[in-house]
This record gives C-alpha cells, structure tokens and sequence, in this order.
C-alpha cells in the first residue's frame, strides 16, 4: 500500500456522526461570552441582564429551528442529559398513572441505560424489534402500549446506521392512546426537517456538537402540558428544572449552530447525499462480500455504515487512521467496547459480521476528492486484512 503524505496534512475526516468542528461562525458569537458579556443571567446588574438576553435569544433560536416554544426548550450539559432528563422525569412524574416504557432495541445508550436504569427500580420496559433495516414498526408500537405506559421513546434516526424513523406515525399511535412521545434527534437535528407540532413530538434532545456546536451544551424539548419531574435539585435556573449556572458561551454557540444547521440544510443535504451514495456504490461494487448496514434510501444524507466479512473493524479503523482517514465502527460513546454492535445485531447481524463494520460520516467540509481517496485505499485496506484473517478465503486462495 502507499504511502499518501500529501493527505497526512490534510486528514480526510468522515466521522461527523461523533463530533463535528466548531464553525467559525459560532465560535465568533461565542468569545465575546467569556470576557465581555460573562455577567451571571441569574443576577440583575446591567452586566448579568446582557448575559440573560443572549441567553434567551439562544433559546429562541432552538425553539424556532424545531417548531417550539421558547418556553418549552431547556438548555443541559449535552444529548445524554436531554435524554435522561425526558425519561427518568416522565417516569417520576407518572407513578400514580403506570410504570410501562416502550422503546426500540436500537436506541443510543443515553435512552436504553436510562431505561434499565428504571427496570432495577421496578418499572417495565418493552423493547421493540427492528427490520433489518433498522426501522421501527408503528404497528408494533401500537401492540406494545397498555394502560400502564407512561412514554414512548423512539430515536428521529439511528446514530450509527442512519435509518430515519417514522417518528409522526409512531406519535400518531402514541398519543391515540394517551402517551407522550419522546425522541433522541441527536443525529437528525440540522440534518432532516424537525418539526415537533406537525410530527406529533412531545420531548426531544438534542445536542449541540452534532451540528458545529460546541461539546458540552445541549437541549430537552418538552411540550407544554407535559408532566415531567425536576432534573436538578439547586438554584431557580431554567425555571426551577435544571438548577446551576447556565453555561452562557456554550449556550449562545448552541443557539448560532442551530440557526445555521438548520438553514443550510436544504442546500447542505441534497450534496451529502450525493457523496454518499456514490461511496457507497463505490465500496459495494469493488469490495466483495460488503454489506450496507441500515436503510437503502430512508437514511440520513451523510451516513454510509458497510459490514466488511472476514474483517475486523478496529483494525480497519487503525489501516485508515494510518492513511489519514478517521472514521468509526459505529457509536463513538462505544468505542472501547469489545462487544458487536447492539444496532447491527438488532438488524440480524451475526456478531462475526457486525464486528466488521465500518461507519462514514461526511460533513460540509468533504470534498468530491476526499470520497474518490477513501475509494482508493479502502479496498487495499480489507484485501490486505483478509490476506492475514484466519476466516478468510483468501488467506488460502
């Protein structure tokens, strides 16, 4: 294989789904924040009210860019947060009412370690099957609802294979029989349209290093009307749900990505998706036995997630590093896991297969170059793996 030097100064970055560089854009409406305005919002000097009307501003720019309410929308530390908050909440603010969840088998670890979390304190959680393609059967969530379910929680799209949800079905049957919907939009906010009134959503998390924010800031939507308990116990911030001083820089950078995510995205999206489907024609017609994870057309227009037999995907992982190429196997919050994709082996992987998988995310910073190189070292990276893997026929051929 080659040595690429010329791409060693410039890395070919294709895991957006994990991270996401911090636009410039952002981090300019952000610095004045940490100097300037870093008056506390709580206080009531003039210094302080500066800090809380950026602050608000941010949080009008959140709401307008899912169809929200600025009163609905409450800033956290990231998606995880957002996503614990909207289940254990709903579920301590719903005793009287049941102790039944429902969810999918594919969900990020934020919703299914919160749900167990629950199951050890005596609630009960169904958790759905998927297709093979990752997708959730609204008929199945319909079946799955008694009358002691307190929420349904179903992702907007899948983080590690990109399958997009029929999340205003899924709601529609939800609230038929009178449960709130809540959706991880991690992945899908800036990416798909988000609307949380026409689609029926009742929370969403959100998180703002998805989309050219910075790490650490985050959001819960919730409904108005919906019953939730307090996240943290302290001070009066957010009004009295999430106490401790605002993290204001965070929170403006949350506010600025989101208007700009969500206003490109017509643009954005259409040309992702181009890239995309031409890595992923590229890779199944020269790589044989190569698989595409998740949906062929009902996907986010930046993922592609292939499983490669007779390979393993942290060596993959380590070929590319080596070429200057990042990308993942999958969630990033798993990564120094050993054990086979959840997501995979949910769409009917077996455990050898998914361990070979691969996951490319693109941003709007790849270029129609950086989709050409990939498809010129990728497929010298599985030949010269499955040379020396002990399951592969061509270690014997």
């Amino acid at each position: 294989m080659n040595s690429m030097t010329d791409r060693r100064s410039r890395p070919v970055y294709m895991d957006h789904a994990a991270t996401t560089p911090v636009r410039p854009e952002v981090v300019e409406e952000m610095l004045p924040c940490f100097s300037e305005r870093f008056g506390n919002p709580s206080s009531i000097y003039a210094l302080a009210r500066e800090a809380r009307v950026t602050l608000e501003k941010a949080r009008g720019q959140v709401a307008t860019a899912i169809g929200a309410r600025p009163e609905e929308i409450f800033f956290t530390s990231g998606g995880t947060e957002a996503d614990n908050w909207a289940i254990k909440g709903v579920a301590a603010a719903n005793k009287k009412k049941g102790d039944h969840i429902v969810t999918s088998s594919i969900e990020h670890h934020a919703v299914l370690h919160a749900c167990r979390a629950l199951e050890k304190q005596g609630y009960r959680v169904t958790y759905l099957p998927v297709d093979e393609f990752g997708r959730v059967d609204p008929a199945a969530v319909e079946e799955a609802i008694t009358d002691k379910t307190i929420l349904v929680s179903v992702m907007a799209a899948n983080n590690e294979i990109g399958t997009i949800q029929p999340v205003a079905a899924i709601a529609k049957v939800a609230h038929d029989r009178g449960v709130p919907l809540h959706t991880d939009a991690v992945q899908a906010i800036g990416a798909i349209p988000i609307d949380v009134d026409s689609m029926g959503i009742d929370l969403l998390a959100l998180s703002a290093h998805k989309f050219g924010g910075p790490k650490g800031t985050g959001a819960l939507y919730v409904r108005r009307g919906t019953r939730i308990g307090t996240f943290m116990d302290g001070g009066a911030q957010e009004r009295g749900r999430r106490a401790g001083t605002e993290n204001v820089p965070g929170i403006v950078g949350l506010g600025r990505a989101i208007e700009l995510a969500t206003a490109e995205m017509p643009q954005k999206a259409p040309r992702l998706a181009a890239m995309r489907d031409r890595l992923i024609q590229g890779l199944l017609e020269t790589i044989p036995d190569t698989r595409l994870n998740g949906h062929p057309s009902e996907r986010l227009a930046n993922n592609v997630n292939v499983a490669f037999r007779y390979v393993e995907g942290e060596s993959i992982l380590l070929m590319l590093d080596a070429l200057g190429i990042a990308a993942s196997t999958g969630s990033a919050c798993t990564s120094a896991s050993l054990e086979p994709s959840h997501v995979l082996t949910a769409c009917g992987l077996p455990p050898e297969h998914a361990h070979g998988s691969l996951r490319l995310t693109l941003g709007p910073r790849n270029t129609e170059e950086d989709v050409d190189y990939v498809l010129s070292v990728l497929p010298r990276v599985i030949e010269r793996l499955r040379k020396m893997s002990p399951l592969s026929p061509e270690r014997y051929a």
